[in-house]
């Protein structure tokens, strides 16, 4: 998910052709197979010695907050693992996004009650010094879905590859124009702030467009008009929606005034795809359009199935938490500590594309499927 404010540089939510009935079932049973070795791997990386210890452990668990369903998520899956693998956990939130003192608080509980480790999603760069003294006390670290600035002030990040989310609605979407030409509305999430997540997942669509992305320390670096992997594009413009429905809209509205012509719509999250689409659904153009989008919440994947978005790139947070959670206890169990996935900077997650018009080379999985697993 997109949580607003999420993983900053500056730190801061009907039956196909036989032939796509096979392609959906392979992709679903390939995403599945990742899913497992995911899992084997994180096992393995955090090192069960196979004379490790099964008692209990102490893990704090601090979220942004409660309210958000990402984070709702992250702790259902948490308590369920932690039953099963004799974790004692403790879950505190800060009491909205940017509540960075009751987070500093939970750390120091942690920390006095003998936690073997912590896994957090960090409000705010306020955080950091009080992670530096939990890591000094002996607890291991772990940030889910954002790291902190510097990223050094946790152990490991468990989290989604944005920019590989962003290449696959790419990729889906410059298939699915079929070498039409591409006017494009760029909804991304701020204008006034650098953001990591902003910047892969729009970077992302635009490389799984085929078009390159100019500077690559900012949105909207790339030429305005030119080709992208099948025919000619132009960009009509890039708008903040600040992740919410109604900066959706009113982004959508804007990019309207300035280009009536829009045919493909990237969207920061699913809130913001919704929005874009009441706009363009108030004037008219809703089945002009294309609207792609990350995240994979289960409400963001009814929308594909209802044919507000084309595809989304689903995210799973609870594996993040469960997974980290592991790491965690296996570590304190003997074993050893989890390692980053290859090529990257952290550890994967996973990322799947969720669309019911599937296209040859771009590996997917049904909405039916997308449903049953999430945010899972």
């Amino acid at each position: 998910m997109l949580a607003v404010g999420a993983a900053s540089l500056l730190f801061i939510t009907a039956c196909g052709s036989d032939k796509e009935s096979t392609k959906s079932t392979t992709a679903a049973t390939s995403v599945a197979t990742a899913a497992t070795t995911a899992a084997t791997t994180a096992a393995t990386t955090a090192g069960s010695t196979g004379t490790a210890s099964t008692e209990e452990v102490g893990i704090a668990l601090i979220l942004k907050n409660t309210t958000n369903p990402f984070f709702v998520s992250m702790q259902k899956s948490a308590e369920d693992a932690a039953d099963a693998d004799n974790v004692k956990l403790t879950v505190s939130a800060g009491t909205k996004d940017g509540d960075e003192a009751t987070q500093i608080t939970a750390i120091e509980n942690a920390i006095s009650a003998g936690d073997k480790g912590i896994l957090i999603t960090p409000n705010g760069n306020g955080v950091v010094s009080a992670l530096d003294k939990a890591r000094a006390a002996g607890l291991f670290v772990i940030a889910l879905d954002t790291p902190p600035d510097p990223a050094s002030s946790v152990d490991i990040t468990f989290a989604t590859d944005n920019l590989l989310a962003g290449k696959l609605i790419g990729q889906w979407t410059a298939k699915t124009l079929a070498g039409g030409a591409a006017t494009i509305a760029m909804l991304d999430l701020f204008d006034d702030k650098i953001v990591s997540v902003d910047l892969q997942r729009d970077h992302g669509f635009l490389e799984g467009m085929g078009i390159d992305v100019g500077d690559e320390t900012k949105n909207g670096g790339e030429a305005s008009s030119g080709s992208y992997s099948g025919g000619t594009y132009e960009i009509a413009c890039h708008e903040a929606t600040q992740g919410a429905e109604d900066g959706g809209r009113t982004a959508m509205e804007n990019c309207l005034s300035k280009n009536p012509d829009i045919n493909v719509v990237y969207t920061i999250n699913e809130p913001a795809a919704n929005g874009a689409y009441k706009a363009l659904q108030a004037a008219g153009k809703e089945k002009d359009a294309i609207i792609v989008s990350v995240d994979g919440g289960c409400s963001g994947v009814q929308f594909v199935k209802d044919g507000v978005i084309g595809a989304t790139a689903q995210q799973y947070p609870g594996k993040m938490a469960t997974l980290g959670m592991k790491a965690i206890a296996d570590l304190a169990r003997g074993g050893a500590k989890p390692s980053v996935s290859s090529g990257l900077d952290f550890f994967n997650t996973g990322v799947a594309l969720v669309t019911d018009k599937p296209v040859d080379g771009v590996e997917s999985i049904s909405v039916a499927d997308g449903l049953g697993s999430c945010w899972g």
